[in-house]
């Protein structure tokens, strides 16, 4: 018999369907080994393609096909400084998502 009670608080205040699917979509952005490594690490400083492939051991291609895909998820942001663009953590928030997720599974 399921508790009516329950119900109505777990489900209340519950987002809308868009909203939920936005979430999912974000949490999609994590399940990509090589973004969560380019956002690990831009955790500290701003970097630049070039830097990213080398730190990462991977083409610049795959690091600048990557980055697009954050950019556009706005995980990622970037400033041009002549010739070169730099790479950084939109925000706090992004540094939260990853620092937590890192100590749940190191729990």
């Amino acid at each position: 018999m399921h508790d009516a009670e329950h119900i109505r608080t777990g489900t209340k205040g519950m987002p809308k369907d868009e909203q939920l699917s936005d979430l999912a979509d974000l949490f999609k952005m994590f399940a990509d080994s090589t973004r969560v490594k380019i956002m690990f690490a831009l955790m500290e400083n701003e970097l630049c393609v070039r830097d990213i492939s080398s730190a990462l051991n991977m083409t610049q291609s795959a690091i600048s096909h990557q980055l697009k895909i954050l950019k556009s998820a706005n995980l990622v942001s970037n400033r041009r400084e002549g010739k070169t663009i730099w790479y950084r953590l939109s925000d706090d928030h992004v540094k939260s998502i990853i620092a937590q997720g890192f100590d749940h599974i190191l729990e």
